[in-house]
């Protein structure tokens, strides 16, 4: 039967799991299945008890078994985050299950701070991580022996893939059933999900998209929004300046404190960024994707590809890992 000779996933939980970390996963493993994934994935939740796990929402994750019970090859072992990783990074028989199926495993995964806790496991040391970016320097400090990098979307080292909060949940199980069926399904997958694309494993956790400046910068804030919503539009210096009522000469005052760049900068970073995106996932042409990002024509659109990834657009199409813009090329995060 296919459910016998599927590929076995065992997602490790425990109490106060965050309730995405399971989902995400388990669902668009459900959604390759529908769409052709062969052979099809077969995925569990497992925890100590097998009484399944209370979410930090409140919602009880029925339907576990034990970890204890889990016998035979299994072809992904998944460890989940959320509230409760500061209490499973101490339960010694979590911890010596979830050792046991390592080395019963194809690959290891985990999402947000779960890396925590396959760090606690002894199954990260000398290996490259990242998590959420918020707990890298606590990671890094805990665990001494894990090289730490806090700002990819998610890693592989070896067999062994870790992945940042939550929503790269996503962009990690896509990866995974890219490598396991190839790029036609992940997409398939990404459309059923309604998901722009499925985001390359080098983009920052903070894009230029989310590094708004903070909450008293108003007029930079809104302009952010606006350039990112209208990208094909005149987004100049004068146009932006008369859209936010200040002189060109205050805007850019503005940006280079709050943004760490130039509005003219910052615009073209945006475009190149969204052009990645669309580029990446979607069959427009890139003249298209030119266009619709406001860029003149393909060979400007080439120019911004070369100077932000140092690689033109047909290159960073047949891509699976997307070359991080250098640091001088991208928009500051707050507090950076």
């Amino acid at each position: 039967m296919a459910a016998e000779t599927g590929r076995r996933i065992v997602i490790a939980g425990y109490d106060q799991v965050q309730i995405l970390d399971v989902a995400c996963p388990a669902g668009v493993w459900e959604l390759a299945n529908s769409h052709g994934a062969a052979p099809p994935y077969r995925v569990e939740l497992a925890t100590v008890s097998g009484q399944g796990a209370r979410s930090s929402a409140g919602i009880v994750l029925a339907g576990a078994r034990r970890l204890a019970a889990i016998t035979g090859p299994l072809d992904t072992l998944l460890v989940v985050g959320g509230a409760g990783a500061r209490t499973a990074v101490q339960d010694e028989p979590l911890l010596t299950q979830i050792r046991r199926l390592a080395g019963r495993s194809r690959r290891i995964a985990s999402v947000c701070t779960g890396t925590f806790v396959l760090a606690a496991a002894g199954l990260l040391d000398g290996r490259r991580v990242t998590t959420h970016w918020g707990y890298g320097e606590l990671l890094a400090a805990t665990y001494p022996a894990v090289t730490v990098d806090p700002a990819p979307l998610y890693l592989r080292d070896g067999n062994v893939y870790t992945s940042a909060g939550v929503t790269s949940a996503l962009d990690l199980t896509l990866a995974l059933i890219e490598a396991d069926h190839g790029p036609a399904l992940a997409r398939e997958v990404a459309r059923e999900l309604v998901t722009y694309l499925h985001r390359p494993a080098d983009q920052a956790q903070i894009s230029m998209f989310l590094a708004a400046p903070s909450p008293g910068n108003g007029v930079v804030r809104d302009l952010l929004a606006y350039i990112a919503g209208h990208l094909d539009e005149d987004l100049s210096p004068p146009a932006l300046s008369a859209r936010a009522r200040v002189t060109p000469r205050h805007l850019t005052r503005l940006f280079v404190t709050h943004v760490g760049t130039t509005p003219a900068r910052a615009v073209r970073a945006v475009r190149t960024e969204a052009a990645a995106y669309l580029a990446r996932g979607s069959e427009l042409p890139l003249a298209g994707v030119a266009r619709r990002c406001g860029f003149g024509s393909a060979e400007t659109l080439r120019q911004a590809f070369l100077e932000h990834y140092g690689v033109t657009g047909d290159t960073l199409r047949r891509m699976t890992d997307m070359p991080r813009p250098p640091a001088a090329a991208a928009l500051q995060t707050p507090g950076a």
